[in-house]
């Protein structure tokens, strides 16, 4: 099993320094220290576990250290920065695990972009060595990136020519969306196996500065001063610790203090049933960070944000997740009421951008999702956005028979309209309603209406609303219908129908260049007997299938 849950203490791949507003994140990747046996990770090259351990230091800069206002990414390896995804790896790696790793990579990267764009911490690339592939991805996610011009040192993206598959999962977004690098020199840069260095790399908008190396570390440092002041971090500030995730796996149910997971191996579904606060917010952003990770939201990302991760890479034939809830929905609405109104809070900003995050990831993932909306549940808010995020919901008309609990309701508020954006750039609602984007506006009138099935259905919000004797046969028909479907057939399907509307750098790395990387890596010249991959490093020609496509 693949555990995503670590520590500074338990790292083997990064050191993460902090002076005064600057910290350092230093990779220095241990060769022996694969996730598997079979490679080893030389100059500096990276496996999963190497980017679980750089995820985990982007949150705790983000939420122990709000102090930080610029954060230098570099080796602590002498003469090379990162030669990327190791080969080897990719070599013996099943598909789906080479896919998911590809996308919790770039999901990494977009927690450094996000952190530059609403954190105010300004990430910068020092790249004291050669920079290769993932490696030139892992800089290209900074705001900035400084090489050194020692005559030997490049940025390259070299898979086209060495590995017959795409340029890295985000390269070529990133090369053309946000270092708007012209089209005929991305075409060259990303054919030519060597690289490109100095002041052509300057030139060519691949990097920012080339320095000497006489001159390196001060025109890092510069970059770093100049962050600082610009930055809304609050300097004095402390932060909080996050303590290590709790959780118990029992067979196949897995539980933490916010959700469970009930895996059922028969149907391939895996029901993630979250549970609301039992007790209302503080009020005010000082007493919610006193609360440190305990603070309710805060616990639902970090737990969530697991399951997820969990779900996706160790239970890959679990085809189908299910979303029920249950609890108060008003203590869920007063803690997303604090949330709203503490948005200039550091700790309530940072909390609200986690939510964010998790529930993209719960966007990108391949995996069906249905919310079960039933007496008792309370999806309200934040919850609600669960809801709205998957592929179906299915809401009770009325009572089951013989079930005393009130009926089901649904509650819109003010953290529906804006503060969870989807990677198309668009809210959840927005998305639904392409058609009428009037219908938000209206919808924002609605807030706090709790809203029975039927209303809710007329509203857009859910997608059926059957009563109790349709609801059983309803659900499971859908179920069953949705396992007997190709697993392939479905992700092609879901992903294309999920962002709909305008594209974004963050939707073309997801929706559009992660569907091409999936589909080269299973082709032969990727990985067949005679493909790029198996052969890398052995001296023997790869033998391509010349046909186009």
């Amino acid at each position: 099993m693949i555990e995503f849950r670590t520590e500074p203490a338990a790292y083997r791949h990064w050191q993460l320094s902090v002076e005064g507003r600057v910290a350092t994140l230093a990779m220095s990747v241990d060769e022996g220290g694969g996730l598997r046996d079979g490679y080893e990770l030389k100059l500096n090259s990276y496996d999963l576990g190497v980017d679980i351990e750089l995820h985990d230091a982007i949150q705790r800069l983000r939420f122990e250290h709000p102090e930080v206002a610029a954060v230098v990414v570099t080796s602590a390896k002498e003469r090379i920065f990162c030669a990327g995804a190791n080969i080897r790896m990719l070599a013996t790696s099943s598909h789906d695990h080479k896919v998911n790793f590809c996308k919790f990579t770039n999901e990494t990267r977009n927690g450094i972009e996000d952190a530059s764009t609403h954190s105010g911490q300004t990430y910068i690339a020092a790249v004291n060595g050669p920079c290769a592939g993932g490696g030139y991805e892992l800089a290209l996610a900074c705001d900035q990136i400084v090489m050194i011009d020692d005559g030997a040192t490049t940025v390259s993206l070299p898979e086209v020519p060495l590995l017959a598959v795409l340029p890295g999962t985000g390269g070529l977004t990133r090369l053309s969306d946000k270092r708007m690098v012209r089209r005929d020199r991305a075409d060259v840069f990303c054919t030519l196996e060597e690289g490109i260095r100095g002041q052509r790399a300057v030139d060519w908008r691949l990097i920012d500065e080339a320095a000497p190396r006489s001159k390196f570390a001060d025109a890092v440092a510069a970059r770093a001063a100049h962050a600082v002041s610009q930055s809304d971090r609050p300097a004095d500030a402390k932060g909080i610790v996050l303590t290590p995730l709790e959780r118990t796996i029992e067979g196949d149910r897995v539980r933490y203090s916010t959700l469970s997971l009930d895996i059922d191996r028969a149907a391939r579904t895996a029901t993630i049933h979250i549970q609301a606060p039992h007790e209302a917010p503080p009020t005010d952003g000082d007493a919610i960070q006193a609360m440190g990770d305990t603070y309710w939201p805060l616990r639902l990302a970090r737990e969530l944000d697991d399951a997820i991760l969990h779900l996706r890479t160790n239970e890959n034939e679990i085809g189908t997740w299910l979303f029920q809830s249950s609890g108060e929905s008003d203590l869920v609405a007063a803690h997303d009421a604090a949330l709203a109104a503490n948005q200039d809070h550091w700790l309530v900003r940072e909390v609200t951008l986690y939510l964010k995050r998790t529930l993209k990831r719960l966007d990108v993932t391949s995996r069906s999702m249905f919310a079960l909306i039933e007496p008792g549940s309370c999806f309200t808010g934040t919850l609600l956005e669960l809801a709205l995020a998957a592929d179906r919901s299915y809401m009770l008309d009325g009572q089951f028979d013989g079930d005393n609990r009130a009926e089901a309701e649904v509650t819109l508020t003010a953290m529906n309209f804006g503060a969870y954006e989807m990677v198309n750039g668009l809210t959840r609602l927005a998305s639904r309603s392409l058609v009428d984007p009037g219908a938000v506006a209206g919808l924002e009138q609605r807030q706090g209406e709790a809203m029975d099935a039927l209303t809710a259905e007329q509203a857009g919000l859910v997608t059926f609303a059957p009563d109790d004797i349709d609801w059983e046969d309803e659900v499971r028909i859908a179920i069953e219908e949705r396992a007997a479907f190709s697993p392939d057939a479905l992700t092609g399907m879901e992903a294309n129908l999920r962002f709909g509307g305008p594209e974004t750098m963050e939707s073309k790395i997801f929706s559009r260049l992660s569907a091409w990387q999936n589909w080269i890596f299973q082709r032969p010249n990727a990985v067949g007997e005679t493909g790029a991959l198996p052969l890398y490093g052995s001296g023997q020609r790869s033998e391509f299938d010349k046909r186009r496509v």
